[in-house]
């Protein structure tokens, strides 16, 4: 059976329009084709600066892994 992935994901991505290499590197590359739809690193600067601080393991996972790290060595 053949699956039909358009009607799978059609509703995803509805908020992040894709663009091919050429339409950036026609808009006058990355920097000029950000510039084109409103971003740029000052944006994407600020918007990191304003994230929650994130930790990706708490204490308890962080000192098993290295305790895992030691005994593999």
């Amino acid at each position: 059976m053949k699956v039909n992935i358009t009607s799978m994901n059609a509703g995803l991505f509805k908020t992040h329009e894709s663009h091919s290499p050429e339409e950036i590197l026609a808009a006058g590359g990355a920097t000029a084709f950000g510039r084109k739809t409103g971003k740029s690193n000052e944006t994407l600067i600020l918007a990191l600066q304003n994230l929650a601080p994130a930790e990706p393991f708490s204490q308890e996972e962080w000192d098993g892994l290295m305790t895992q790290l030691e005994s593999d060595k």
